[in-house]
């Protein structure tokens, strides 16, 4: 990160609290770690909160160093709290985003807000899980709360989260459920809350379930997933909202349709960034994001006019060209900026697939599609998190898989900026089926990189609460949203459309090996004409950060990424390892090590043999204590069910602890 300003002057000299008790209504007490300024008891300051359940004291630790004394150090009290039941907070975290975490959270805030050193206002903060519960308890209006930061986020659970898009089921629902399921039996640290964290973690190991069961069981919109989603009543946030993400991330969609709809003052940042904070994450360019946040909570928690709000709504980097790579440090673009996003400002222009590639006039050619079960394989992570080669490939792997259309070479240049729209009338010959659509540019050496897709599974072709069956023989209206995204398409470069009836490994696969008959196709492109504005937008500071953390390295990390063929089986599998290596934090003395693995494989022609598993092995050592979690869960896309299993094996300095299985079928319900 050598283009980090490291600051260690702060207007404001800076003191950590490295652990303080919050207690609950209920008497279970969550850990705090706090950093404000030295005399914030005779200057009181405002608090921003990050609230989550990645480990306070190993988890997060790195990126809490960069941040959280920065904010302290600009006359705030920056506090990370480990939610109930996680790192070294007491009680058992029963499952993501429930009513207890939301009002634990409302329990906090009201204890900061009373706090000598605290001026009465608080901020939240947070990216993915804190992004989440940033707006949820927004949404519950507690008094003290004045704005937040919702980074990498999402406002609807059940259509833009790890567990469905479009209606089919991620695979993520499993690299996640095990991820999840691998934190939330990790103990707390005796140094924090003594002799009791051997009791405190056999509480957990007990009474932790696994949520990704509950996930499986809920394949409709239903009330499990409206719990959680503001999208029910945007009008219950209103207090100031920045929602801030990157392309290369899983959750930008989310950042169009608040901006569109929450009746607050709000704000929108998008950038080439994976799923990081914008001062740290990749590929770049960085920016300076915690000077822009001080911007934000200066305007909004100390009622500094900064100019914030006087300028667009959204800015968004919209990307020029590049071939394709797996890893990016970099992705070159420009800033453009909109005064506000209801899609007005936005040329929708129209595409037909069909006999003549695609192109501008409609097209009445029948299309047919049906795949073999590994297409999609070079279409990279889900979520990419930017410091891993998770990206996608070339795009021309896909050849012979899809079904696909090329313009003819651009004439002009073309922008780029929102989201993509596949219409057409379907007829499946099974009632469950999936249909993908990919949109890539190809340069003017035949390379395709990809810039969006979408998925959908036709059951839920007009309602994701209540699905349908595609009926027999009958032609289906159907519109399929991509992705959103900012792409430059340059003079002489192309635009291909791919279609497909699987997208392996980033949806499951249908119950049947489908074959679709589209007729009357079209993609809507949301085209953007370059503003004079643009080319006046005030430059992003530099990237500043805190002083990182201090560690030693034992054993340095290492990724690997494969995908092979069995030519024995026929099947294809795919493989990631990602190891942290094994290092010390010197201002706790632990060494922390975490290993995953995760492994997929598929038959071309058959849809239930899809196979997925992940393991990890998270260890914690200091001065002869030692505690450690490994977990192993697999799923199994058979016809009529999801064949679920799950091992957990605790040990400690002494040998195994606990031992754990699980084994559930959860019938299918047209996904």
């Amino acid at each position: 990160m050598d283009d980090i300003t490291v600051i260690t002057d702060f207007p404001r000299k800076v003191r950590e609290i490295e652990n303080t008790w919050i207690t609950m209504p209920d008497g279970v007490r969550l850990a705090a770690r706090i950093w404000l300024p030295e005399d914030a008891d005779d200057d009181p300051v405002p608090a921003i909160l990050e609230y989550l359940p990645y480990r306070k004291r190993d988890g997060t630790v790195e990126r809490d160093h960069l941040t959280h004394p920065y904010f302290a150090g600009h006359g705030y009290a920056g506090v990370r709290v480990d939610m109930r039941g996680t790192g070294d907070s007491e009680g058992v975290c029963l499952g993501e985003y429930l009513k207890q975490e939301q009002d634990d959270a409302l329990a906090v805030i009201e204890w900061l807000a009373a706090q000598p050193w605290c001026s009465g206002k608080v901020g939240i903060i947070g990216i993915s899980w804190g992004g989440f519960n940033g707006l949820q308890v927004a949404a519950r209006r507690p008094a003290a709360l004045a704005a937040v930061v919702s980074l990498c986020s999402t406002d609807d659970r059940y259509a833009d989260d790890i567990h469905f898009m479009g209606g089919c089921l991620l695979t993520d629902k499993l690299h996640w459920g095990a991820t999840a399921f691998s934190i939330a039996n990790t103990p707390p640290d005796p140094a924090i809350v003594g002799e009791r964290w051997r009791e405190m973690w056999i509480e957990r190991l007990e009474q932790n379930g696994l949520w990704m069961m509950d996930w499986f069981r809920h394949q409709r919109r239903d009330a499990f997933y409206a719990h959680g989603s503001v999208c029910e009543n945007y009008a219950d946030i209103e207090v100031p909202v920045y929602m801030v993400g990157g392309w290369a991330d899983g959750y930008t969609n989310a950042i169009f349709r608040t901006l569109d709809h929450l009746p607050g003052p709000k704000k929108g940042l998008i950038g080439p960034w994976a799923h990081k904070y914008p001062h740290f994450a990749k590929p770049g360019p960085r920016i300076g994001f915690l000077q822009e946040c001080l911007r934000w909570w200066d305007q909004h928690l100390k009622g500094i006019d900064t100019g914030i709000m006087d300028e667009p709504m959204l800015r968004a980097w919209v990307q020029h060209p590049a071939p394709p790579q797996t890893f990016r440090e970099q992705r070159d673009g420009d800033w453009v900026a909109e005064p506000a996003w209801h899609g007005k400002a936005i040329e929708t222009r129209p595409l037909y697939p069909g006999s003549g590639g695609l192109a501008a006039t409609p097209d009445k050619s029948v299309i047919r599609v049906a795949s073999p079960q590994q297409a999609g394989w070079t279409s990279g992570a889900w979520c990419g998190y930017g410091m891993m080669p998770d990206g996608p490939l070339d795009q021309n792997g896909e050849a012979g898989l899809m079904t696909s259309f090329e313009t003819e070479a651009m004439e002009e240049d073309l922008a780029i900026l929102g989201f993509p729209i596949f219409h057409a009338m379907v007829t499946a010959d099974f009632p469950q089926a999936n249909l993908a659509a990919i949109l890539s540019i190809v340069d003017d050496e035949g390379r395709a990189t990809l810039v969006s897709y979408g998925v959908l599974n036709l059951t839920h072709r007009n309602s994701h609460a209540e699905p349908e069956p595609m009926p027999a023989g009958t032609a289906e209206a159907v519109s399929l949203q991509l992705n959103a995204c900012g792409q430059h398409v340059p003079k002489g470069h192309r635009l291909r459309l791919s279609l497909s009836t699987s997208y392996w490994p980033v949806i499951w696969p249908s119950q049947s090996a489908a074959t679709l008959d589209i007729e009357g196709a079209c993609l809507e492109l949301p085209v953007r004409q370059a503003r004079a504005a643009d080319a006046t937008l005030a430059a992003f500071q530099q990237p500043e950060s805190a002083s990182p953390l201090e560690s030693r390295i034992h054993s340095p990390g290492s990724f690997e990424r494969t995908g092979t063929v069995d030519f024995v089986t026929g099947k294809h599998i795919h493989q990631r390892v990602s190891d942290t290596g094994s290092e010390t934090h010197l201002h706790t003395g632990m060494t922390v090590h975490y290993k995953s693995s995760e492994y997929f494989e598929i038959h071309p022609d058959d849809p239930n043999s899809a196979l997925g598993r992940m393991n990890w092995l998270k260890s914690y050592s200091r001065d002869g204590w030692q505690a450690e979690v490994e977990t192993e869960v697999s799923v199994a896309a058979l016809y009529d069910c999801w064949q679920i299993r799950a091992l957990l094996v605790a040990r400690d300095a002494d040998g195994e602890v606990i031992r754990r299985e699980w084994s559930e079928d959860v019938p299918r319900d047209l996904v």
